[in-house]
């Protein structure tokens, strides 16, 4: 037997990820709070409220030494993930013409950024006892030179700059932490759009985890997903059901160019998912602005 979220899943052919998808939705579809004529502050494209169910505190584990938590009941574009991973915690940008995908472009300004959000926070320098640097590089210091600390920790949710961020961070920060010679990562967020960015961000911050371990020296263990508000919109909740009586497949098999050692010479080729099996979904998801 697996456990996650407290709740017994019978292991079968599918992916652990979709046995954790499946189960955070049913969890939120029969039991999550509707928010609807609640002042809510998204709308969609069409200037309609877009309401949600949701659930509060949802917390997921994946071992990523098992398996690349990746969900095949749809097919999570994983390329463009890591690409957007990438602008975020190697180029630490805001500005989305060096961004390859489009994702942002609802939310950028008349300069073309995004404000003082995410990839800007990260690429903030701070003085420490061991000198100056930024979140990433005092990430990777401290992974070479103090592996066993429990301060390794980045955050993108700095309060003097949220009013010139165009969207508050959602995942906002990583705490890294090495047992037995295992990376582990927990990943905070604050919101999450289950149908939209649920697993595209899980297999970000597992790409990221493997990115962090290897040019460390280090093996990859787990990585906990932390989501303080899951929800479902409303015009994704039959989406949502459609997709949970897809088939579902094994996980497929993670490759990463083993003789990368430097951090910033990753590129999105460097990572591979050899036979990715996934159901196509046929239809474009409308998101929430």
């Amino acid at each position: 037997m697996c456990y996650y979220i407290g709740i017994e899943v019978k292991k079968t052919d599918m992916s652990i990820a979709d046995e954790i998808f499946i189960q955070n939705c049913k969890d939120i579809l029969s039991f999550g709070f509707k928010d609807d004529g609640l002042p809510v502050r998204t709308v969609w494209e069409d200037g309609e409220k877009a309401y949600t169910v949701k659930k509060f505190g949802i917390v997921n584990r994946y071992d990523l030494s098992r398996e690349f938590p990746v969900i095949t009941l749809r097919k999570t574009f994983f390329k463009a993930s890591v690409d957007e991973l990438l602008w975020i915690w190697q180029k630490k940008s805001n500005r989305i013409s060096e961004l390859s995908s489009k994702i942002w472009n609802s939310w950028a300004d008349e300069n073309g950024t995004i404000g003082k959000a995410y990839g800007y926070q990260l690429g903030i320098k701070y003085d420490f006892k061991e000198g100056r640097f930024d979140q990433v590089d005092k990430i990777l210091f401290d992974l070479k030179n103090n592996p066993y600390s429990r301060r390794i920790i980045a955050s993108m949710y700095n309060f003097s700059d949220l009013k010139e961020m165009n969207l508050y961070p959602c995942a906002y920060s990583l705490t890294l932490n090495v047992c037995g010679g295992k990376l582990n990562a927990i990943l905070n967020q604050r919101s999450q759009d289950m149908l939209v960015a649920n697993n595209w961000n899980v297999c970000q911050y597992a790409v990221l985890t493997h990115m962090f371990a290897q040019v460390s020296g280090l093996e990859t263990g787990e990585l906990i997903h932390v989501i303080a508000d899951a929800h479902i919109y409303d015009r994704h909740v039959p989406i949502v059901e459609r997709i949970l009586k897809n088939p579902a497949y094994p996980a497929p098999k993670f490759v990463i160019d083993k003789n990368i050692t430097d951090f910033y010479a990753f590129t999105k080729d460097s990572f591979s998912l050899e036979e990715y099996r996934f159901t196509e979904l046929g239809e474009k998801i409308p998101v929430a602005i």
